[in-house]
């Protein structure tokens, strides 16, 4: 075979290489790897406790009148709901009508002579000394008319809110005096919580951070509560009273008299530890790193994580670097490169134990 012949064969075979070469790395390229990932748990937790409480009503109120006599009505029973403004019960009120009817005509009487002598007055026909008397005594006589307008007034008690009447002290026909409870009733809408603590947690009361409650009969959900507040002083039995408000719209309300479970998590002493599988961290510059995987993109970047303790359950705790909320690479860490797109294997499920077919 001639040199030129020899030439031209070895130049078509470069190049077949040179193309097979090229077509290679360019399906490499095209290749997206399969990467296992899961999201970062919380390590541990914040402290809890849990004491037993009970629904209280948002306002339990005993109701006097605020004048004394004779009942002559009471317009609710024990159970009935009653709307803010509703007249409950009623007082005679035929003496303090008398009394009333009595001042109005005084104050009739005083107003008349007050007007002639301020006519007088701007004739210079009295003294500054009497005008100044005929107003204060008109001044006293409209305190007394209007104090006696109100004691007619409160011969009815008004319900101070929309609830419901728990107990009749009092039947018509009996005599109260000044600020005798006659009815008790609580508010309605949503109640309040109330639960004792001890000592120990009492002084610990600047550490809470939230409270929740659970209701025996809706045992699947869980009540937020807000703080209303802390007892000062320790009962006979030396417990702190706390007593929460239910926060949220709730569609089943529980009502007052029901028992609950009221938990009460402590802030954190120190920043939250997350853990990932040992398998997730590996060790290149400038120190201990792993894969996040961010499923907006699809996409892996290198975090700089510090660990601060090897689990013998096979997992890594996190103090720094990373949060509860996102997804690192636990399988393949040592073959990506920043920003490479990836795809993520199915999760092993009880009907798929093996992962992907």
């Amino acid at each position: 075979m001639t040199d030129m012949k020899k030439y031209v064969i070895f130049s078509g075979v470069a190049w077949l290489v040179v193309f097979a070469g090229c077509s290679s790395q360019s399906e490499r390229d095209a290749v997206v790897k399969s990467v296992k990932a899961e999201m970062v748990s919380v390590y541990g937790g914040s402290e809890m406790v849990t004491f037993p409480g009970k629904i209280v009503a948002a306002s339990d109120i005993n109701l006097a009148f605020r004048v004394g006599g004779p009942i002559v009505r009471m317009h609710v029973d024990v159970g009935s709901f009653v709307r803010k403004g509703q007249v409950l019960g009623e007082i005679d009120p035929r003496d303090y009508e008398v009394q009333l009817a009595a001042t109005q005509a005084e104050y009739q009487q005083v107003r008349n002579e007050a007007e002639r002598i301020m006519e007088l007055f701007e004739k210079q026909s009295v003294a500054p000394n009497d005008r100044d008397k005929a107003l204060y005594g008109l001044q006293q006589m409209e305190a007394k008319l209007n104090a006696h307008t109100h004691a007619l007034e409160d011969t009815k008690l008004l319900a101070p809110c929309n609830g419901y009447i728990q107990k009749r002290f009092f039947e018509p026909g009996e005599t109260v005096g000044v600020g005798l409870p006659v009815l008790s009733m609580i508010s309605s809408g949503a109640g309040e919580v109330e639960i004792h603590i001890p000592s120990s947690e009492y002084i610990r009361r600047e550490e809470f951070e939230s409270y929740s409650c659970l209701v025996d009969i809706f045992p699947d959900y869980s009540f937020p509560l807000s703080l209303v507040g802390i007892t000062r002083k320790a009962n006979m039995n030396q417990l702190y009273t706390m007593r929460f408000r239910l926060d949220g719209d709730h569609k089943h309300i529980p009502g007052p008299g029901m028992a609950t479970m009221v938990t009460i998590r402590y802030r954190p002493e120190g920043p939250e530890l997350v853990s990932v599988p040992l398998s997730s961290v590996f060790e290149a510059e400038p120190g201990i790193m792993v894969w996040v995987y961010h499923p907006s993109t699809e996409m892996v970047t290198a975090r700089l994580v510090q660990v601060s303790e090897i689990l013998t359950n096979g997992r890594a705790v996190i103090s720094s670097g990373l949060s509860k909320d996102e997804m690192v690479v636990s399988a393949g860490v040592h073959s990506l490169k920043e920003g490479e797109r990836v795809k993520l294997l199915p999760q092993v499920s009880s009907t798929n134990v093996g992962g992907m077919l």
